[in-house]
């Protein structure tokens, strides 16, 4: 494996891919077409020195995929809308009046918020009030902190196993196994077609749901070590904890994204194994679909000339451009700047 330096994200029938600014979501038409929408998004690591440090940057990265993130599932979202034309309710009328041209921003600013209110709610507090119910019984801190854990992760686990069982979701899990098999197929050394794809594993360490996993097992150790007595202040050390946490656990992410290391890969299975909940195998117009979205914004033919010149059908896609290119351009043309 060969770090190319692109992610993505599913969206509602479709895909975001993200080369260092630039990002491009391509999204499956209702009519059957593919619509792809190519824009940046310079992220708050870049512009502020402060928020690229070491365990400060996960933080933000976090912060950044969920406004990127909230971007593209509108623009994917628009093209699914009732187009039934409506008169709008009284609370619709009042938020027009009030925010103006501004509403969908607000909107998806108090969404992020809630999502983010809800996640600490259900996934940090609550399995904290489960396992304080063995408190009588347990006296041992270590063992209540592993308990918790545990009960943190079956939380999760039950979540993704109810949401999977709605259509639309599990459309969602298969763009999301399309997504990771495109950025395998290149970081193998294959060329990005739909039959290399299609080989390819569904399973990435870069995935946000081995982020969350390494969140759940590294607060463990956390709670392990840090001790409150009354149940206030435990609670409170969950929230507190939260952009610690996240710290630590992106820069384990970032390095096993970059590392075939023996150690790094054992310590990621937990990760892979839960992607088997998140993605699933995807149809051939998804994976099309994929490539379109990488295809706008990663030059994947120029990454493998440098890394893999020896790629299987490299040298037909690239004779393949030249012809293409000497086409538009006329001949004696090709090449020219």
């Amino acid at each position: 494996m060969k770090y190319s330096g692109i992610g993505g994200q599913a969206v509602i029938e479709g895909i975001m891919m993200k080369n260092k600014s630039d990002y491009a979501t391509a999204v499956r038409k209702p009519d059957g077409q593919i619509e792809v929408k190519k824009d940046q998004y310079v992220s708050m690591t870049e512009k502020v020195k402060l928020c690229s440090l070491p365990f400060v940057r996960g933080v933000f990265s976090f912060v950044d995929s969920m406004i990127l993130g909230m971007r593209t599932l509108s623009f994917s979202a628009s093209f699914f809308e009732d187009d039934e034309d409506s008169e709008p309710g009284p609370v619709e009328k009042w938020l027009d009046k009030v925010f103006g041209e501004k509403l969908e921003k607000a909107l998806m600013a108090f969404v992020m918020v809630f999502s983010v209110v809800m996640a600490i709610a259900i996934f940090m507090v609550l399995p904290l009030l489960i396992a304080n119910v063995f408190r009588r019984f347990i006296r041992s801190a270590t063992i209540m902190a592993v308990l918790e854990g545990c009960i943190r992760i079956a939380i999760f686990v039950a979540y993704i196993q109810l949401i999977s069982r709605m259509e639309d979701i599990r459309r969602t899990f298969m763009y999301h196994g399309a997504e990771h098999k495109c950025i395998n197929c290149i970081e193998h050394g294959m060329t990005l077609t739909v039959d290399h794809v299609r080989q390819s594993s569904k399973q990435h360490k870069r995935c946000g749901t081995s982020f969350l996993i390494i969140v759940m097992i590294i607060s463990i150790l956390f709670f392990v070590v840090i001790r409150v007595e009354t149940v206030w202040l435990r609670i409170l050390s969950r929230i507190i904890l939260i952009p610690v946490i996240a710290g630590v656990s992106y820069e384990f992410l970032r390095l096993a994204g970059r590392s075939d290391a023996a150690l790094v890969n054992f310590l990621s299975k937990p990760g892979m194994w839960m992607q088997n909940l998140t993605t699933k195998e995807p149809d051939d117009g998804m994976i099309e679909v994929a490539i379109a979205a990488v295809n706008a914004v990663f030059d994947w033919k120029a990454y493998l000339q440098e890394n893999f010149p020896g790629a299987k059908g490299l040298y037909e896609a690239v004779e393949e451009d030249w012809q293409k290119d000497s086409e538009t351009k006329g001949p004696g043309k090709a090449g020219a700047s």
